[in-house]
């Protein structure tokens, strides 16, 4: 197990260099340095304009795990469709936020400062109309990795919100190196002083399976928290997660049957899949080739919960991506001139395949429109193996 803790270490700490925190206050945008090529994450490939709300959350009901005087909170990046041009552009982060991201994170800080990565250009717009619809739209919601922060998985939420989803994606109170809290409040990583000397993970990806019904009670219930809470199709609701949030998706399917499909990218599941299985709704496990524990000591949780899956399920790994690879890490590291040896695929690629295969996953199980991408290999995408259809 101390090994095992090693690995998650030194893998979220490099994810952490290149894959930084979400702003909760535009005031707090930052200006890319003079003379440094401004960092940007790719276009989203739908159709539609993407909106960005922040919102905050307090389970009153619920001592948080990790600070157990506190009430449990948790922090959203809300994307949903919108009409063009209204808003105005939404920042990645917060430089308090790249600081705490950026310290004692080796060597990406010679290439890259706090302001720049602050500075990094997104898609969406904050404040931005919503786009008029005679139909709502499905929700997905999105965990990142233990000591990432939501907007680690920015390029795919900005995806999936112009293919028409609302994309809530959270923070977990004390679980991400830094994240900024309103009235300025810095919350840093109490979870990992506590479950890595132990090795208890599974505290992480239980707490989640926690967190992610209140959420979709305060934006699916009767009093919603989010003032354009009507733009949700609460009966396709989807979840999908990287590392420990992969865990968190199926954790969560377990206890709240509102998630009809889940998607774990590349994580260990400390929550193991119940013997009962998810009462036959879809589940993708999508991995990173070389796999994020070393051969001499094989994380065997994906095959423990393969056959546990009890409805439609794939399991693939794409070659080349590490276990980075489904993150903004490998695009903003490869503009920053930091390629990380894990994730040998350039970023532009690993992104068009994270965003296409997970997106069509939700059309085919939200929407029930076809993907023929999960037929099997295609020599458009060499790089995505199939295993055990």
């Amino acid at each position: 197990m101390k090994k095992i803790i090693r690995v998650l270490t030194a893998v979220t700490a490099g994810l952490a260099l290149a894959a930084p925190g979400t702003l909760t206050t535009p005031a707090t945008a930052a200006s890319a340095p003079a003379g440094a090529p401004r960092l940007e994450l790719p276009r989203p490939t739908g159709d539609f304009a993407v909106g960005r709300d922040t919102l905050h959350l307090v389970d009153r009901e619920r001592q948080d795990p990790w600070a157990p005087t506190a009430d449990r909170e948790l922090l959203l990046s809300l994307y949903y469709p919108a009409l063009a041009r209204t808003g105005t552009p939404a920042p990645y982060m917060g430089v308090p936020e790249a600081k705490a991201l950026l310290t004692d994170r080796g060597q990406l800080g010679d290439h890259v400062t706090p302001e720049r990565v602050a500075a990094t250009r997104t898609h969406a717009r904050a404040d931005a109309l919503p786009r008029p619809s005679a139909h709502r739209y499905p929700l997905i919601v999105l965990s990142p990795g233990f000591t990432l922060p939501r907007a680690s998985l920015t390029t795919l939420a900005e995806d999936l919100a112009s293919r028409g989803y609302v994309v809530a994606a959270v923070d977990h109170a004390y679980e991400s190196d830094g994240t900024v809290f309103p009235g300025g409040r810095t919350l840093t990583c109490k979870a990992c002083e506590q479950v890595f000397p132990d090795g208890s993970l599974h505290r992480v990806s239980d707490g989640r399976a926690r967190d992610v019904p209140f959420v979709l009670d305060r934006l699916t219930g009767p009093r919603s928290a989010w003032r354009y809470s009507w733009l949700i199709d609460s009966r396709h609701i989807g979840m999908a997660g990287h590392s420990i949030g992969g865990a968190a998706a199926s954790a969560t399917m377990a206890v709240d049957p509102r998630v009809d499909a889940g998607v774990n990218m590349d994580g260990t599941f400390f929550t193991p899949v119940p013997e009962t299985g998810l009462g036959g709704r879809p589940f993708l496990m999508l991995a990173g080739d070389p796999a994020l524990l070393p051969p001499d000591f094989p994380d065997t949780s994906w095959e423990d919960s393969w056959p546990r899956l009890d409805g439609w399920k794939h399991w693939l790994t794409v070659t080349g991506a590490g276990h980075p690879g489904f993150t903004d890490w490998p695009v903003l590291g490869d503009q920053a001139g930091y390629p990380h040896p894990e994730t040998p695929l350039s970023g532009t690629r690993s992104q068009q395949i994270t965003r296409a295969y997970v997106g069509d996953f939700f059309d085919l199980h939200l929407r029930g429109k076809p993907a023929p991408r999960f037929d099997g290999p295609t020599a458009a995408d060499p790089e995505v193996v199939f295993h055990r259809d």
